[in-house]
């Protein structure tokens, strides 16, 4: 239960998930539920995500995966399922159409939401709507999300850490300014590190501060990042929930847990990157018109490699073989420590894989094998069918 004078009258929100892939995998195996768990790789790996009780232990996301066993040695690591995520954001995505089509994703598990207007359409304002939709999440899919609602997409997104996880919150346009005057410049979605040193070097550390500099002073300073936080630092964004912000790429990427320069189990990694940035791209009915091959050497040296194709493509085979070539055109021998595999210059699916390669007259079977694959990984599970190089 909420209470709140401007509750019904608000109409921005932001929905996101808590914890999104450890819930998931608590979903799936209820044997984890009262157990601390982390996502992601091995030890030189990092976590993609903590449930809360790793999180209470001081577990955060992106922190090295040795750091993070240390803060939490009970911990149970479990290796992603990408395309089982894909699934569950589906149908939330699903839920979140029956409310309203201005929907703007940020990732598989959080979302802006404008419901403007909605009221007349499903009989009640959207702090109700909203409520009903996390219920709906939890009742049917067994995911749990917290809810930000204010005026403008800033605020919404602000709300919605404010009471994670299971929240509702909301931030009125009358106390806006209230609200943020003491609050830490750290909460504006993007300032990270390297920009909140460069803000408190100029003696910025609250809204409080920023209110102090003059919109001119701010510009000279940040540049058009000033710009922002003067409008920030009094809770104006005039940003639109956009339903057609583009995707510019899809990557995957991995850290071993020991430096290897072995060709068998590189070619291996680059497969099952292959196949899983494939997979997003098909759930996203989108394909790439260029690959990129990622390499970062023992000694932290930086690989890139890219091509571009004839065709975009959302096949996995041809994104690993051309991906393969890029790795062999590197000449490094190695050892690596981080292998990625990724493709760029988007383009509808409707648009990809149309004409087949003189070069090599097998493609288009291979490509028909796969699309046959993919039915029945559909309709049996995503383990039917395994590539015997995705066992490297």
């Amino acid at each position: 239960m909420i209470a709140h004078p401007e509750l019904f009258d608000l109409s921005i929100a932001h929905m996101d998930c808590d914890a999104f892939y450890a819930s998931v995998e608590k979903r799936d195996n209820p044997e984890l539920r009262d157990k601390p768990v982390i996502i992601g790789g091995g030890r030189r790996g990092v976590v993609s995500t903590a449930c809360y009780i790793a999180r209470i232990k001081g577990v955060r996301s992106a922190m090295p995966m040795f750091k993070a066993l240390k803060l939490c040695p009970e911990a149970v690591v479990v290796r992603g399922r990408m395309d089982v995520y894909v699934q569950v954001s589906q149908q939330i995505r699903q839920m979140m159409e029956n409310l309203t089509p201005s929907i703007e994703p940020l990732s598989l598990d959080e979302a802006f939401l404008d419901l403007t207007g909605t009221e007349t359409l499903h009989g009640h304002p959207p702090a109700v709507m909203m409520t009903k939709l996390v219920n709906q999440m939890e009742s049917e899919l067994g995911i749990s999300g917290s809810v930000g609602l204010s005026h403008n997409k800033f605020l919404a997104k602000v709300a919605s850490d404010l009471d994670k996880p299971r929240g509702l919150s909301v931030i009125g346009k009358a106390e806006t300014d209230a609200f943020l005057r003491d609050k830490p410049v750290s909460m504006i979605w993007g300032v990270g590190a390297v920009t909140r040193e460069s803000l408190e070097k100029a003696g910025i550390r609250t809204f409080s501060d920023l209110l102090r500099w003059d919109r001119k002073d701010l510009g000279a300073k940040f540049g058009s990042m000033g710009d922002r936080l003067w409008h920030l630092a009094r809770g104006q964004d005039r940003r639109r929930v956009s339903a057609h912000t583009p995707v510019k790429g899809i990557s995957n990427e991995t850290t071993f847990h020991d430096d290897t320069a072995n060709i068998d189990i590189l070619d291996g990694h680059i497969w099952r990157m292959s196949e899983k940035v494939s997979d997003r791209a098909k759930a996203k009915g989108i394909a790439g018109r260029v690959v990129t091959l990622k390499l970062k050497t023992a000694d932290f040296k930086l690989i890139t490699r890219r091509h571009s194709l004839r065709d975009a493509t959302q096949i996995a085979d041809k994104i690993y073989r051309t991906a393969r070539d890029l790795f062999d055109s590197t000449g490094h021998k190695g050892p690596y420590r981080l292998l990625g595999v990724g493709i760029s210059d988007l383009t509808p699916e409707t648009d990809a894989d149309r004409s087949g390669d003189l070069l090599d007259p097998d493609s288009t079977k291979r490509t028909n094998a796969e699309r046959a694959t993919d039915a029945i990984r559909n309709r049996f599970g995503p383990d039917a069918i395994v590539k015997g190089r995705a066992l490297r």
